[in-house]
């Protein structure tokens, strides 16, 4: 009853504001700091995640300095780049950069003849092509950031039963009405398999890549193993593997690699696959309302799959991993950040308690910390080094 009650209030606060954008104070400053001291920075995520409008808060839209690559006017105002591009001074702004390749070269030679920081930002929908000519072109001129769909920290922990049920697009996060929401991330789905994944260069059926997208959702928190979805599709394992790295790559999907060492034990060497974003994964399942979520058995693996991304959100570590023997130990996140291993254990349960297999993960590993995040209101001391930690303060204990 409570959870349908944060819901209710949560609707009435939407429908009060009935505002299509939220301000996303932090990556904003980020974004911003990183501007101050790089000549270009890059704006990498999905589309629909806020990029443009957090770029339009730096420089409106309709700039002589903005060029937006959906637009056929913008496109052709770059058929000569340089021409276009050497005489403007201040910030300029490229959104879809992806579409034009070809402008990595001659943003390198711009960026070369004035080193000023602050000069360019640029916008894309993650692919191979785009982070292969980033890397090659402008390898040391280029700061990336990665934009995320919305956090714990920027809608507020009341808010944390909406954020998972709807997933964190801004669109669907503030959408007036389930149905709204849930058709908006029908939409979504539609729009990435039949234009966005094949423009990134996937070249195969959006009926084949929607099947297997459905499909991806119901292995969502397990280890993944190419031959049965390769199976239901009729098609090859390497084909389902490079369907599984384009979703990858536009950062609708999460592989989280295993972490393996020399321990005298068998252990998983197979990555975890995640659907990135809860509300996409509970659209994919055909989960039309918060009451669908709770009942659903993957109920449990999509809470855990919503917390993973909201610690790694957080946390920013320089690695991340799970790990499993063979024999039934596991940990569901390894982090590594500041020279430190910091273990994370999922459990929706109303007081976790200390298992043998955090007992092993502890040792085996050598964590430094090990979080346990469950949905209670109170944090508290399980052993030595092992914390249980709740949802709505994973920022605070994993930063």
């Amino acid at each position: 009853m409570k959870f349908l009650h944060v819901m209710e209030e949560f609707h009435d606060t939407v429908r009060r504001t009935m505002t299509p954008q939220l301000r996303r104070a932090a990556l904003e400053e980020r974004v911003r700091l990183a501007l101050a001291r790089s000549s270009a920075v890059a704006l990498i995520g999905p589309r629909q995640v806020g990029k443009t409008t957090l770029a339009r808060r730096l420089l409106p839209g309709g700039s002589p300095r903005y060029f937006d690559l959906e637009d056929p006017r913008d496109l052709r105002r770059l058929d000569e780049p340089m021409t276009a591009l050497e005489a403007l001074r201040g910030l300029v702004v490229i959104d879809e950069v992806q579409r034009r390749p070809d402008l990595f070269d001659v943003l390198r030679v711009l960026i070369d003849r004035e080193r000023r920081p602050g000069q360019f930002l640029l916008l894309g929908s993650a692919s191979p092509a785009l982070l292969r000519q980033s890397g090659e072109s402008l390898a040391g001129r280029l700061e990336i950031i990665e934009v995320d769909p919305l956090s714990l920290a920027e809608v507020g922990a009341r808010h944390i039963e909406a954020l998972w049920s709807r997933g964190g697009f801004p669109l669907s996060f503030l959408a007036a009405t389930e149905p709204d929401s849930l058709q908006w991330r029908e939409s979504f789905i539609r729009l990435t398999v039949e234009r966005d994944l094949p423009v990134l260069g996937l070249g195969a059926s959006p009926v084949a890549v929607r099947r297997f997208w459905g499909m991806l959702a119901h292995y969502h928190g397990q280890i993944w193993n190419a031959a049965e979805p390769a199976r239901s599709l009729g098609v090859g394992e390497n084909t389902v593997r490079r369907y599984l790295d384009f979703l990858t790559d536009a950062y609708l999907v999460r592989q989280l690699p295993p972490w393996h060492q020399n321990l005298g034990k068998r252990q998983v060497k197979a990555p975890k696959v995640y659907v990135r974003d809860s509300g996409i994964l509970h659209a994919l399942l055909q989960l039309d309302s918060p009451e669908a979520v709770m009942a659903h058995p993957k109920s449990g693996a999509s809470w855990e799959g919503f917390m993973v991304e909201q610690a790694l959100h957080h946390a920013r570590p320089s690695e991340a991993y799970f790990w499993a023997t063979h024999q039934g130990a596991e940990l569901d996140l390894l982090m590594f950040k500041h020279g430190k291993r910091v273990g994370v254990e999922i459990k929706r349960a109303d007081a976790p308690s200390l298992t043998p297999s955090m007992r092993i993960a502890l040792s085996d590993l050598e964590l430094d910390r090990l979080l346990v995040i469950y949905p209670g209101s109170k944090p508290y001391r399980l052993a030595p080094h092992v914390d249980v930690v709740p949802a709505v303060r994973v920022a605070e204990f994993v930063a």
